[in-house]
């Protein structure tokens, strides 16, 4: 970054950076996986499909923009996988968290994505304010914190290429965003509004995410919501669970994984179709996607849902590669926001989103490991050859 050219904000403790929106194409998987089961429609927790494109009434041709809010840091990743912190001989540094994954995902892909956040006015904190600008994600909603630095997170890679995390937040720049500092403006432009659950966690930054939502949705924007459980950073698992919670039935699209099915519902079966519906989709609900690593994802609307198939890959990390697969959906989402009431469309999106995920385990770090259009078709292509 240019410090030179940073313009100083009406907060004393940030300030915003400037960066031109670009590259707003759009994709459509035309091949699709088999057909999947319908749904029993009589369902008293089921409503009518609506449509998400006609929530707003004011977009501008093209503005397929997907604002991205929450954190933003360092992932530390072992040279060497399957040994603890202590006995790694070394880290890759990696620039992490994942609503800003999700953004360089979406830009990297070809669309239009933007970054609302908080880091420290620091070198970490530059540096991440550069790699989002330099893979074309708008960060003029980032603020710096001259008393708070950038969070950091040691991350432990087994063997199988699955995490374990240590945290440094005490507290991290990304907790001390306050809703002052938001650029709603910037919200009220989006067609989508994604965000997670780590935000919520401690003030000031829980009253900013609760503000930002309530911008979007008044906005009409699509609430996109990957909770991202992250028990170390929560006060207890109660906590988290009820925090987590406490936002559920606002979004119109959520992602989950099998962990994250058993913890919201004390242990229940994560595999259970009645489950999935009867304890997490709720009224106000469009779309629930449940990630299940390498082998695809589930889908489920309020008329039907299936299973997409994942694509193999060895897995070296598999740090990024759910918010590879939300990228690589709000991304089709942005330029067709009713894909989900369309099974056939919405399965070829999914096979995409997987693709996504695919490519990002097999490299270490999660944006240094998002993948393009082009590699994405061109391992799918593979698949179907195969």
């Amino acid at each position: 970054m240019d410090r030179s050219s940073k313009k100083e904000s009406k907060m004393a403790c940030c300030f915003p950076v400037i960066l031109d929106r670009s590259m707003r194409s759009s994709f459509k998987l035309s091949k699709s996986s088999s057909s999947s089961n319908k749904l029993n429609k009589s369902k008293s927790s089921i409503c009518s499909p609506t449509s998400l494109s006609t929530k707003k009434k004011s977009i501008q041709e093209n503005d397929n923009l997907v604002v991205c809010f929450g954190e933003l840091l360092i992932d530390f990743v072992p040279t060497v996988s399957g040994v603890s912190l202590a006995e790694a001989p070394g880290f890759k540094k990696a620039p992490g968290g994942a609503p800003a994954n999700v953004a360089v995902g979406i830009a990297r892909l070809g669309g239009s994505s933007a970054f609302i956040g908080k880091v420290g006015a620091d070198e970490f904190g530059y540096m991440l304010a550069d790699i989002l600008k330099q893979n074309n994600v708008d960060n003029s909603g980032m603020r710096f914190d001259t008393h708070a630095r950038t969070a950091l997170a040691f991350v432990t890679l087994k063997s199988d290429g699955e995490r374990e995390f240590m945290f440094f937040r005490n507290p991290s720049a990304d907790m001390l965003l306050t809703e002052a500092e938001l650029d709603k403006n910037l919200i009220q432009k989006a067609r989508i509004f994604h965000y997670g659950s780590i935000s919520l966690i401690a003030e000031p930054c829980r009253s900013a995410h609760l503000a930002a939502m309530e911008t979007a949705k008044n906005a009409g924007c699509i609430l996109s919501y990957d909770p991202n459980l992250r028990l170390p950073l929560w006060p207890s698992a109660e906590a988290a669970r009820e925090g987590i919670l406490s936002i559920w039935d606002q979004a119109d699209i959520i992602k989950v994984s099998e962990d994250e099915i058993t913890f919201l519902t004390n242990g229940e079966d994560a595999y259970d179709d009645n489950v999935v519906m009867t304890k997490l989709f709720h009224s106000n609900l469009k779309l629930l996607l449940v990630t299940e690593g390498g082998d695809g994802c589930r889908y489920y609307t309020n008329i039907f849902h299936g299973r997409v198939s994942g694509v193999k890959v060895a897995a070296v990390d598999t740090t990024g590669a759910g918010d590879a697969f939300v990228g690589g959906l709000l991304n089709s989402m942005a330029s067709d926001p009713d894909i989900y009431m369309d099974e056939k469309k919405l399965r070829d999106a999914l096979l995409f989103a997987n693709g996504c995920g695919a490519i990002t385990v097999t490299e270490k770090g999660a944006i240094p490991a998002l993948p393009t259009k082009e590699a994405v078709l061109k391992i799918l292509d593979g698949a179907t050859a195969n």
